[in-house]
């Protein structure tokens, strides 16, 4: 038994080898070595008998092959050196050993090719000790010959040679030493070769006796060691890579056996095909399955069993099932994963999920199949129940968003279709008054109105069409036909859904708005088409809800500027694009301007001004408004400081303003900051902020006053006006709208409507400011019926900051030169 040490990276191991090689070439020459001898203990360096006992002759005979495999190729090339040195010093050195060296190594090289081909001829097929030892000992003994023979090369030749040959003998060793690499595997037979060649390399050197000799001994000294621990290295990696493989192959047949047991035990199978397709093992369980016998499966091929199953159910086939697929993998050798198999058996359709690879055998031809199958009837049949419900709306029953996407997809793909070309038309429906019910009655009785919704679509629908219900009390309708159909059907709907419901007793009603997109018109996807079909809703709902819309192109381009706007008039107000001008307010008694109204302008670069009607609307809708609110506020104080001290300033205040529980201290915090006195700052608001009656709206009102600041209730008379604002929040004036001034000498109702209101509010102490007077008559009525004061194009329409001084000068004496006039005329 060896007691040499397993393969290991540390150094003490390599020193240990090389001083063995250097025991094992000293018993070499000592008189009665043998060469045999030599090459049995320089063999112990493969460090093979270290493994354990099961795995030496596999890991030798790998080493031995991975050795032979290069061998050809390695003589050669030997072959070629030994004619090319003969060539080179033919007529410098003795022909005689050059013929001689040339002729031994022919013989080596043949000798070598031949062992070589026996071996693998007679051995590599069935691995046996005898082979495997002889295979060592011949290619030890053919490196140790062939070593020999190119280490005389030095010492005969590099001593008389000159300094060209010299560089030539040179090389030529050091390519003879890096030959070590080729026969790398085998340890034991690259030193065989190596070691003679480099100690008769030193013998050249000392031979020669010169100067330059010792320069190039330390030099080969760094080479050759340099060469055998690389070497030895290689060894280690190739042992330990076959050893590894050895025992991947032994655990294959453990894991043979474990899935052996799988088989016996577990609910899936294993299968196996020959090059044919014809089954080569088949288990008790797959026949189960199949409900076929073993002996009959033992001798069907698989590809006929599943081509019949196919012919004998091709009308029944479900979609899933890729048997054909399946096919294709067979016949043409791929592997397949988890491919599902409808079958049909005594027992009823079976679904069956199989998986497959092709095999190899030792030629590297295809061997046939080898496989798993499982029975997953039953998750299929759940898989499908699943998929149903997550189809459904759980509450109404109708199809959900998920299969709407799907439908609308195959709709509009038909749409598009030049074949088929039929449209289909999308009816977006918003239940109105819904959120009423739902919060007044309950969460129940809102779930049971839906379902009651959900029912009378489905008694409404034609055949060709599909509800859905998308969220909430949203629901959709596709149908196969054109904008008339299309009509037709949602003036149905509206009369369907608007009739009264009665839940539990609780009498309910609602109504619903419809938008309408068609495809391809309208858009050929199904995302563009249920946007589009929204924006007809949005306008529908505009319109006054209960009604239906149908899409065009306006509204689109609306939405687009909407989005534009959006984004620019973010910018704009950053970039200085905003700016506020103010429309002077006139007392009607003295013509003395009490204050402005600040009113927001926007130019916007390179494409003129925005109509603040345009603009105001969009910021509400974003929630940009309060920030506009708040810039707003702040400029007005602050350039309002510059004004006379009598003068007030008056500023639009959204009532999303108010709903914020800290507008209050915003409007203090800027008063503090410019320095403007509360009394100077009027802030006007709608009545549409009493229609969210929030206990914030009435909180900020209430301490706005109290801070001193005056509260203005615009465009009074119009919209939700009621004269129980007046008594139930507190304001400090009314401005009529400009509706009653614009007809007010043709319609003497509306100076009647004027009076009204200024009794009312001269006895509630409230200031009154009528807009939109642009004609002294108009200024002259007001003025007799004691309005307090007025604004309008008569004085000036809003002008820059830096023109209001010019304006508090000039409209007094204006007013008083047309007052004297009209006196005249009277």
């Amino acid at each position: 038994m060896s007691t040499e040490r397993a393969p290991g990276p540390d150094r003490a191991a390599e020193t240990g080898k090389a001083a063995e090689t250097a025991q094992a070439v000293g018993t070499a020459a000592a008189p009665g070595g043998t060469a045999r001898s030599l090459i049995d203990r320089i063999r112990r360096l493969d460090a093979v008998a270290a493994l354990p006992s099961r795995y030496r002759l596999q890991v030798r005979a790998g080493l031995l092959e991975e050795t032979l495999k290069l061998a050809t190729y390695s003589a050669v090339t030997h072959l070629i050196i030994a004619a090319a040195v003969a060539y080179f010093f033919w007529t410098s050195a003795p022909q005689a050993y050059l013929l001689g060296l040339l002729a031994w190594v022919a013989v080596v090289i043949v000798a070598a090719t031949y062992l070589t081909w026996r071996y693998l001829r007679t051995y590599a097929s069935a691995v046996s000790p005898a082979g495997v030892l002889w295979g060592c000992r011949i290619s030890g003994g053919l490196a140790l010959a062939l070593g020999l023979a190119w280490a005389t090369m030095p010492v005969v030749l590099f001593a008389p040679a000159d300094g060209d040959e010299r560089l030539i003998i040179v090389a030529t060793a050091a390519g003879l030493i890096s030959d070590a690499y080729v026969v790398g595997p085998l340890l034991s037979v690259s030193y065989l070769f190596a070691i003679p060649v480099i100690l008769g390399s030193f013998v050249g050197l000392a031979r020669c006796g010169e100067p330059v000799a010792l320069s190039i001994g330390f030099l080969l000294v760094v080479y050759a060691l340099f060469v055998v621990v690389s070497v030895g290295r290689m060894s280690r990696l190739s042992r330990q890579r076959i050893l590894d493989r050895v025992r991947v192959e032994e655990q294959s047949e453990t894991i043979g056996l474990l899935l052996n047991e799988f088989e016996a035990h577990a609910s899936d199978w294993l299968w196996e095909t020959d090059a044919t397709g014809q089954f080569q093992h088949v288990s008790t369980r797959m026949a189960e399955v199949l409900g076929c016998p073993v002996a009959v499966l033992q001798h069907s091929a698989f590809e006929a069993l599943l081509a019949g199953r196919g012919e004998a159910s091709r009308d029944t086939v479900h979609e899933a099932d890729h048997s054909a697929e399946l096919l294709d993998h067979l016949r043409q050798g791929r592997a397949f994963h988890e491919h599902l198999v409808a079958f049909p058996t005594p027992a009823g359709q079976r679904w069956l999920r199989l998986s497959g690879k092709p095999f190899l055998d030792q030629r590297r031809s295809f061997a046939g199949f080898r496989g798993v199958g499982s029975d997953v009837t039953q998750s299929r049949e759940a898989e499908a129940h699943i998929a149903y419900l997550a189809t459904r709306d759980a509450l109404t029953g109708l199809s959900n968003r998920v299969m709407f996407h799907e439908v609308a997809s195959e709709a509009c793909a038909a749409a598009v279709s030049e074949v088929q070309g039929a449209p289909v038309s999308l009816l977006y429906l918003d239940l109105d008054g819904f959120k009423t019910v739902n919060d007044s009655a309950g969460h129940a009785t809102g779930d049971a109105l839906l379902c009651q919704v959900g029912e009378r679509l489905r008694v409404l629908l034609p055949a060709d069409a599909q509800a859905f219900r998308l969220g909430g009390d949203e629901f959709a309708i596709l149908h196969r036909g054109g904008d008339p159909a299309a009509e037709a059907l949602a003036e149905a709907a509206i009369g369907a859904l608007c009739a009264p419901y009665l839940i539990d007793g609780v009498r309910a009603e609602i109504g619903v708005s419809i938008g309408i997109a068609c495809a391809p018109g309208d858009a050929a996807a199904p995302a563009d088409l249920l946007r589009k079909a929204d924006l007809a809703l949005y306008s529908a709902k505009e319109a006054g809800k209960g009604r239906w819309q149908r899409f065009d192109r306006n509204l689109e381009r609306r939405v687009q500027r909407w989005r534009e706007l959006d984004e620019a008039m973010r910018a704009g107000l950053e970039n200085g694009e905003m700016e506020l001008h103010y429309q002077p307010l006139v007392s009607l008694q003295d013509g003395q301007v009490v204050g402005c109204e600040a009113l927001l302008r926007w130019t916007r670069a390179g494409h003129g001004a925005v109509s603040p009607a345009e603009m105001i609307p969009i910021a509400e809708s974003t929630g940009f408004v309060i920030t506009i609110g708040r810039w707003a506020l702040r400029q007005a104080c602050a350039e309002a400081l510059t004004w006379p001290a009598q003068m007030r300033v008056a500023v639009n205040i959204s009532s999303i303003h108010f709903r914020l529980p800290d507008f209050f201290a915003d409007v203090e915090a800027v008063l503090a900051e410019t320095g403007l006195a509360p009394e100077r700052l009027e802030i006007e608001i709608t009545e549409s902020i009493f229609l969210a009656n929030t206990p914030h709206v009435l909180d900020n009102l209430r301490a706005l006053r109290a801070l001193g600041v005056r509260i203005a209730l615009d465009d009074f008379g119009t919209g939700y006006s009621s004269l129980s604002y007046l008594t139930q929040f507190p304001v400090d004036k009314i401005k009529i709208d400009r509706a009653f001034v614009r007809d007010l000498s043709s319609r003497p109702e509306c100076l009647t409507v004027i009076e009204a209101i200024m009794v009312i509010a001269r006895d509630l102490r409230i200031d009154v400011t009528v807009e939109g007077v642009e004609t002294e008559q108009q200024a002259a009525l007001l003025r007799s019926r004691r309005c307090n004061s007025a604004q309008g194009f008569l004085y000036s329409p809003a002008r820059p900051p830096g023109e209001v001084a010019s304006l508090v000068e000039r409209i007094p004496r204006t007013a008083l030169l047309a007052d004297q006039a009209v006196r005249a005329v009277a």
